[in-house]
């Protein structure tokens, strides 16, 4: 997976930029943490309150943002964005593993496939999908009819795209992860619920990322769109027509109910639940465990988590937590009759 062979330091900065301050000969093979780094590894300063550890750190060179560049006599790579500096050369030594080319006989294909790409076992490739040069479909991959998959993208293992679906370049798209699925769409009949068929698609661009087991229904009517850019973690559920704006980023466990339109560089935390049929705009930032069941007209952070407490104490309070409205209402009730009483001769 790494690079056994390494890199020196100046052949790094020739490639990722950055400012080298000492031994530009040094080899590193592998990264590691200020912490637990040694010979041939390269550790990174991204968070001020590891900077102790930056004195003693045993890796052979360092990666630092520039204020803390004269805090270490090792070998350095000076760069304003150290963690995304270290993303970089993490990336540049363990380059992705090379599947072989060409389809595997236990593979089951009914389209064409460039030679570039690489069809691995028991992977099913639909009728009429068209797949961009040097795509991977790893093991147990299910592709659906109609599909369309862009050049460099990457499927791992047992990942289903249901059929008509489009994803981008450079996709990738983890074990498990399943894109066209039913939306949840019900009309109700009497005692029962009849079915509406979800005819729209999955359309997803370029360099997103998508954890493992995460599933984004199809449309109902219009398309589910997931915008170049976005990352999302493992489990996450995104449902029908929803639209996720360009570079946002969703941790593990968030769910977007139906309908619901997430703007540009958004965040959502960890277990961060939207209700549907909401606008939330450009550059909104949500906390973990937040519940939004209002649209977002403005950015800026929004969190609705009430801090943990011992159960005790939590129990003692809950019953003030229910008569707030009431308390309110009294309080609102008392300052009229306060007013009244001082305008009273």
């Amino acid at each position: 997976m790494f690079n056994p062979r390494g890199l020196r330091l100046e052949e790094i900065v020739a490639r990722l930029g950055g400012v080298l301050q000492g031994d530009g000969a040094v080899v590193v093979s592998q990264v590691g943490t200020l912490l637990s780094a040694g010979a041939g590894q390269i550790a990174f300063l991204a968070n001020p309150k590891y900077r102790l550890q930056l004195q003693h750190t045993q890796a052979s060179a360092v990666i630092v943002p520039p204020q803390f560049a004269a805090e270490t006599a090792r070998p350095c790579i000076v760069h304003a964005n150290s963690y995304a500096y270290y993303a970089r050369v993490v990336a540049l030594l363990n380059p992705p593993t090379q599947r072989p080319l060409g389809v595997h006989a236990r593979a089951v294909v009914h389209s064409p496939v460039p030679a570039s790409a690489s069809i691995g076992e028991n992977v099913v490739v639909g009728v009429g999908v068209s797949l961009g040069e040097n795509v991977v479909l790893y093991p147990g991959c299910v592709i659906g009819d109609q599909v369309a998959i862009g050049d460099d993208s990457r499927i791992y293992p047992h990942a289903v795209v249901y059929d008509g679906c489009v994803i981008g370049k450079r996709a990738i798209i983890h074990s498990g992860a399943v894109i066209g699925a039913d939306g949840f769409g019900f009309a109700k009949e009497g005692e029962r619920w009849l079915k509406i068929p979800q005819i729209g698609r999955v359309i997803i661009g370029d360099d997103v990322e998508i954890g493992a087991n995460t599933s984004i229904d199809r449309g109902a009517l219009d398309d589910t769109v997931i915008a170049d850019g976005v990352k999302l973690d493992n489990q996450i559920q995104i449902a029908h027509n929803c639209s996720v704006g360009e570079h946002a980023a969703m941790a593990g466990c968030v769910g977007i109910a139906g309908s619901t339109r997430i703007g540009r560089r958004c965040t959502i935390g960890g277990a961060g639940m939207i209700s549907g049929h909401l606008e939330i705009a450009d550059d909104v930032h949500v906390s973990g465990g937040t519940l939004v069941g209002k649209s977002l007209s403005q950015p800026g952070q929004y969190t609705g988590v009430f801090p943990l407490l011992a159960h005790g104490e939590w129990l003692h309070n809950a019953p003030y937590i229910k008569r707030l409205v009431k308390l309110a209402e009294r309080i609102g009730e008392l300052e009229k009759k306060l007013e009244r009483m001082e305008k009273t001769p």
